[in-house]
């Protein structure tokens, strides 16, 4: 996930003179990660139902908007970056399913589960049981999110969390099954 000509130390510098006010550095920050972003969101877009509305460039458009102006972040490093992107575009993704009506979510990049026999649920079902999630378990909360959203790999997650792949890896396979275990089609009784 580096941007392409920049290593990871300097897209941080870069980061962090933009968080310092340096109006450059986001001129000079722009097209190193909108490559990236825009990779992104062609898997998750690529993910969701044929057809749909919105096109990865919009989505990384309005992605890029809110990142702009949701105020200064102190950067910890490029990682830190696209986790806050993911974010972001779950965020621009559940504004968008709500104002054109539910959408549909594909679970299958997130990985088997064993007794799992559905990949598509409401997408805002799925950013409900996010939330709940959330509240139970702020960290499974943030895996799931850099994963599933922002394509983060597990190295990259627990870099910007400060634990072991080992515990990312972990807490991504707890929170996988929690969430198909919440999402699990109702059977009639």
């Amino acid at each position: 996930m580096d941007a392409p000509g920049e290593s990871a130390p300097q897209l941080t510098r870069i980061l962090n003179e933009w968080s310092a006010g340096d109006r450059s550095a986001l001129e000079r920050l722009t097209p190193l990660v909108y490559e990236e972003l825009h990779r992104i969101a062609e898997r998750k877009m690529g993910e969701e139902q044929r057809g749909h509305l919105l096109q990865p460039s919009a989505l990384v458009n309005e992605a890029f908007i809110r990142l702009l102006t949701s105020g200064p972040v102190d950067w910890q490093n490029r990682a830190h970056f696209f986790a806050r992107s993911s974010h972001i575009m779950r965020h621009v993704l559940v504004d968008f399913a709500r104002k054109r009506g539910v959408a549909k979510a594909d679970l299958s990049s997130m990985g088997d589960i064993q007794g799992t026999d559905f990949k598509a649920v409401e997408f805002l079902d799925l950013d409900g049981a996010l939330n709940e999630l959330e509240r139970l378990d702020e960290r499974q909360a943030c895996i799931v999110e850099m994963r599933y959203y922002g394509g983060l790999s597990i190295a990259e997650a627990a870099i910007v969390l400060g634990v072991s792949d080992e515990t990312v890896n972990r807490e991504w396979h707890t929170a996988r099954a929690w969430l198909f275990r919440r999402l699990r089609p109702k059977r009639p009784t």
